[in-house]
């Protein structure tokens, strides 16, 4: 293992009393499948790399594909000492059905042993259903292997805010909800911002860079089609469609590109540390192509940053002309419903 090269001014966020994570947290959906094809010996040297620079939250789930095995051979390459800086964020996503405490259970066992760990720092749960009425007992049990060690905080991932008020009314301890934000999509500011203040609960945001279209790589392109090669390209091509269609996407794209000049960074820069800037705003998830793009410097540049009013304005200016996603979509979550 190389020495550690953490960056100044990195940021952290003290997510519980015994969780404290880095605000830009290295995504893994990419190793699900529809990224292409990811080499697992190149994919854990490159967290290596993401490791040693100070990138040492990983937000992955039981679904993506190998992701837990990648982090339990990664942990494995570290020294004891280097271990216990990781932050490994979980998601447990069953399949809509009647869930008993062995399910609940043996999915966390199994999470456990892949990643060859006592206890998973964060289980982010996920619902496919909201009538189907047994998410409240998955969360149950989940609180119930939280209370036995087996957890240290639950966590949820694209639940909207009436749901996140059920589980308030039922006494569930809820630490954070994991959903999609950015410039494009503000729907969190409508309802679960507030939800989020008034019960001390954070949010954790993907989709910040929408996928990388929110670079420099688009700027002044076309509208793309065909090139639109992975599951993220075409997901939040979808949410700019809606949003407000290319037209108006590249006329943010040329207001964000003004603003990265004026500070000397990139689109995706600014378009990260805008969503950082939000209220309950924990930290920001950038997906991570391990072994095929290293984003480690330009993501590092964000911590430098300060947007000031005028950058806020001139972002709000074109955000006026857009559609509102949540009129359209509902609140957060809802599209996968």
């Amino acid at each position: 293992m190389t020495e550690s090269t953490e960056i100044a001014g990195m940021e952290h966020y003290e997510l519980a009393a015994n969780l404290k994570i880095c605000r830009v947290l290295n995504g893994m959906w990419q190793v699900a499948g529809a990224h292409g094809h990811i080499n697992p010996q190149a994919a854990v040297e490159e967290m290596i790399r993401y490791h040693n620079a100070g990138f040492v939250t990983w937000d992955l789930a039981d679904i993506y594909g190998p992701a837990e095995d990648f982090v339990g051979d990664f942990m494995r390459r570290l020294p004891e000492q280097e271990r216990q800086k990781v932050q490994a964020l979980t998601k447990w996503v069953p399949e809509p059905q009647r869930i008993t405490r062995q399910i609940t259970r043996a999915s966390i066992e199994r999470s456990l042993k892949r990643m060859g760990l006592s206890s998973l720092d964060l289980v982010q749960f996920h619902w496919w259903d909201y009538n189907n009425p047994y998410y409240i007992d998955a969360l149950k049990y989940l609180s119930d292997l939280r209370d036995e060690g087996k957890i240290k905080n639950v966590g949820l991932t694209n639940f909207d805010t009436e749901r996140m008020q059920v589980m308030k009314d039922a006494n569930l301890k809820i630490m954070s909800n994991q959903v999609q934000y950015s410039i494009v999509d503000r729907r969190p500011e409508v309802k679960m911002t507030r939800f989020f203040l008034e019960n001390n609960t954070s949010l954790l945001a993907y989709g910040a860079i929408c996928g990388g279209l929110m670079s420099e790589r688009y700027l002044g392109r076309p509208e793309p089609y065909s090139e639109l090669d992975t599951a993220s390209l075409k997901k939040y091509k979808r949410m700019i469609d809606a949003w407000g269609g290319w037209q108006l996407f590249q006329e943010l794209l040329s207001i964000l590109k003004r603003i990265a000049q004026k500070h000397v960074v990139s689109i995706a820069n600014v378009a990260t540390r805008y969503i950082l800037d939000k209220p309950a705003v924990a930290g920001v998830i950038i997906g991570a192509r391990l072994g095929i793009a290293n984003h480690q410097d330009d993501n590092a540049r964000v911590f430098g940053l300060q947007l000031d009013q005028d950058d806020k304005s001139s972002i709000e200016d074109v955000c006026k002309k857009s559609n509102d996603l949540f009129e359209i979509i509902g609140d957060c979550g809802d599209e996968y419903r």
